[in-house]
């Protein structure tokens, strides 16, 4: 298809919807991020899994975590990726950023689940540049002194550098050098920002004296108690961390407009699941948000969404329509002029018309499952849908979600709340159809 646009996905880790000043946040300055909202549209109703691989598989597959979700830190090893069919149809296509989806478990950590996952060499990206390929117990800094790994080989000369800086430099080089072909690009940057530890960024002032952990000095600890927060580090850099990640988008978002690529490029920009709990924001300036990451009410969901495209998307538009994860991948193959492969299954739906500003398809729902398998979040499975106004859990718990957001006040079925009734029927048989 000729004039196909470029399409650039950035996902965030572990930043929820209160964060960005766009959405009404006012902890943090993020002004690249509001202006890509000012010049674009963003979405009041973006969910997706509490934790983050969870939201990967989905967002990287277009399906439900039931179908193809193996464990925690895990992508099934045969699964199709976005990477696999944007190359198979002739985009050239980029990932840089964090991994993370195979061999998760350290070697005295659930060992059956030992060196099982797909490796970032058969994830069907022309090239990357990440952090966390193989194993988790040589991952080694995501941040300062990052261990990054790049098209086969581990990048020497890191020593002082900072992941994301490192990352958007090679998403800017990547598009430099295939702008001028006749395919399209297309680039997803799964961001290693803003995930623990909290540390400082090259704009922090303790920036020059600190002094991040390797893998030879951790002195009998593992990389995932370092980020579980086992180790004390700071919220207080949660807010340096949020403004360099925002700045550092900007540098990509300046760059396409200097090589005038934006009314070609479609810009789509998430979260991947809810803040930390040791983080609290404002919003407006007098309701206080802790983060919810893991847990399945709106504080672990709700995600900012924001999609810029210059002359294709109305700017300074805000849509209420509901997506979720699994809605991205059908999204991007609309936006491209593409048709799935005979037999691939796909569970979401594309809200490309809604970005256009025409009324598109809106879901009346949304579906979750959530099993994390993993040892360190023994969950269990939790499967819900929701609406806009209620929300369904699959062990019969309803709850209002115009009063009760927090999830405080569950309402078992009864009788005589017309209202209630109505919502469950018409929740209730989305499970069934989950098989």
């Amino acid at each position: 298809m000729k004039n196909q646009p470029n399409i650039i996905l950035i996902m965030s880790d572990d930043l929820g919807y209160e964060v960005i000043g766009a959405n009404g946040g006012t902890s943090y300055n993020t002004p690249k991020l509001d202006e890509m909202a000012k010049n674009g549209m963003r979405f009041e109703n973006a969910h997706v899994m509490p934790l983050c691989t969870p939201t990967r598989i989905s967002l990287m597959t277009g399906k439900y975590n039931f179908r193809n979700y193996i464990g925690f830190g895990l992508l099934a090893p045969d699964e199709t990726t976005f990477g696999h069919l944007m190359s198979d149809a002739g985009y050239n296509t980029c990932i840089a950023g964090k991994w993370q989806l195979y061999s998760y478990n350290p070697p005295d950590e659930v060992p059956e689940m030992r060196n099982k996952g797909q490796k970032i060499e058969n994830s069907g990206f022309n090239e990357f540049c990440v952090w966390h390929p193989h194993q988790t117990e040589e991952k080694g800094s995501r941040y300062k002194n990052p261990i990054i790994y790049e098209n086969g080989r581990f990048m020497e000369d890191t020593k002082d550098k900072y992941g994301e800086d490192i990352f958007c430099d090679y998403i800017i080089d990547f598009i430099d050098r295939t702008k001028d072909e006749n395919d399209p690009f297309f680039v997803y940057w799964p961001m290693a920002a803003t995930h623990k530890p909290h540390e400082p960024t090259p704009d922090s002032l303790e920036w020059d004296s600190f002094d991040p952990p390797s893998n030879h000095s951790l002195g009998g600890r593992t990389w995932s108690e370092l980020e579980d927060g086992s180790w004390e580090d700071d919220p207080k850099f949660y807010k340096d961390m949020v403004e360099y990640h925002d700045k550092v988008i900007g540098r990509l978002i300046d760059y396409l407009s200097e090589q005038n690529l934006s009314e070609n490029t479609l810009i789509i920009y998430l979260g991947d699941n809810g803040s930390p709990h040791d983080v609290c924001s404002m919003v407006h300036s007098h309701n206080e948000i802790c983060g919810g990451k893991g847990k399945t009410n709106d504080r672990g969901t709700h995600v900012p969404l924001i999609c810029s495209m210059p002359g294709t998307i109305p700017s300074a538009t805000v849509q209420v329509d509901m997506v979720e994860a699994t809605d991205f991948l059908p999204t991007i193959f609309e936006a491209a002029g593409l048709n799935f492969p005979e037999g691939y299954l796909i569970d979401g739906r594309s809200f490309l018309p809604q970005l256009k500003g025409e009324p598109g398809n809106p879901r009346d729902w949304m579906f979750f499952h959530f099993e994390p398998m993993n040892d360190r979040n023994d969950i269990g499975q939790i499967r819900f849908v929701r609406d806009h106004e209620w929300k369904l859990y699959e062990t019969g718990q309803l709850y209002d979600l115009k009063n009760d957001l927090e999830e405080d006040l569950p309402i078992f079925e009864s009788e005589d709340n017309p209202e209630q009734s109505m919502a469950r029927s018409k929740l209730k048989p989305v499970f069934s159809k989950m098989h």
